[in-house]
């Protein structure tokens, strides 16, 4: 590995795997979040003081947003056809969000759990425009995990 202690990772070495497969290009990754529910537990001890404790809850399913040049790529594009069709037998797949050190050597891991597009929202277009298309996908999941 080539980080030192104390070395951080930087953000622009990662990369997005779907049912084990690496998506060919990415620009950008945002939004990864899940959520998980707090209990608080109130009681009074032996001694009638209030204590108050708190416990982990229900995880809530959560999301992440990709942000990719609009390319050929097959699997990709079949991935979110599924989702948009309603097929989620198809749709439904484990990814996982790659962290790779300076030398491209995975770091962190972070799996998604039953993942599925949710959204896609194509970039503005122009006329006269020197832009690549680009098109972000909302993925949703039910569990994350780091792996």
């Amino acid at each position: 590995m080539s980080l030192d202690t104390g070395d951080a990772l930087t953000t622009h070495n990662f990369g997005l795997q779907i049912d084990g497969v690496m998506v060919e290009t990415l620009q950008e990754i945002s939004g990864l979040s899940m959520e998980q529910d707090v209990i608080e537990f109130q009681q009074v001890s032996a001694d009638g003081k209030p204590m108050i404790k708190k416990l982990p809850g229900v995880k809530k399913a959560g999301e992440c947003t990709v942000t990719r040049g609009a390319t050929q790529s097959a699997a990709f594009t079949e991935w979110i056809a599924s989702s948009i069709a309603g097929d989620m037998g198809a749709a439904r797949k484990d990814a996982s969000i790659i962290f790779l050190d300076y030398q491209l050597s995975e770091v962190k891991r972070y799996n998604l759990r039953n993942a599925w597009c949710t959204k896609v929202e194509l970039s503005a277009t122009k006329a006269g425009d020197a832009a690549a298309l680009t098109e972000q996908v909302t993925i949703t999941f039910e569990e994350l995990t780091l792996g």
